[in-house]
């Protein structure tokens, strides 16, 4: 997810910050001084910090799913791309609950990557074989950290009721994503 970065999954998101796309941040939702958003459907319901958390965990799952794409592509590892193909779909779903949340709450979602996630994919795309395999699962290993700590908190504090089922729900597959990206890096390091 950063939250996310580098955003999973509570039908099955991703994280960043970054299984919110877990990289381009401290991790911590800035209180917003902005109002509630307003969408084609009315007002949003969302407090300003609700809607802070629907943000990183947004665009840190959008980033999962982007960098996820690159990586079963570039991968050497057969185990990491694997792991790829887990945060493309897990993401994925999570991205998908997420906005169904947020739409019944008139709420909205990005959906587009932020200047830094743009950025981390870019440097990202340009490496190549175990460089690749190393540095996208180190990534992994730091965003689904912080994203882990990040739903952690919001599961405490988001407002909406069904954002904080969201929440609680996706930090469980964050978790189990967390899990598996030490495994693997660990593995790689032994080798």
């Amino acid at each position: 997810m950063k939250y996310l970065q580098g955003a999973a999954l509570a039908a099955g998101i991703l994280g960043s910050a970054t299984a919110f796309g877990q990289t381009a941040g401290n991790g911590a939702a800035a209180p917003s001084t902005q109002p509630p958003t307003s969408s084609a459907a009315g007002i949003s319901r969302l407090s300003g910090s609700d809607q802070d958390f629907v943000n990183n965990a947004a665009v840190g799952g959008l980033f999962e799913v982007e960098a996820g794409k690159v990586a079963e592509k570039k991968a050497s590892n057969p185990q990491v791309r694997k792991f790829a193909a887990r945060m493309v779909h897990d993401h994925s779903e999570a991205d998908n609950k997420l906005k169904q949340v947020v739409s019944a709450e008139g709420g909205t979602v990005p959906n587009e990557l932020d200047q830094d996630h743009q950025q981390e994919l870019k440097q990202i795309t340009s490496q190549q074989g175990p460089d690749f395999d190393r540095n996208y699962m180190q990534m992994m290993v730091k965003d689904h950290d912080t994203d882990a700590q990040a739903f952690g908190k919001a599961e405490q504090t988001l407002q909406d009721p069904h954002l904080k089922q969201f929440a609680a729900q996706t930090l469980k597959v964050i978790e189990q994503h967390d899990k598996l990206a030490h495994q693997i890096t660990d593995k790689m390091a032994a080798k």
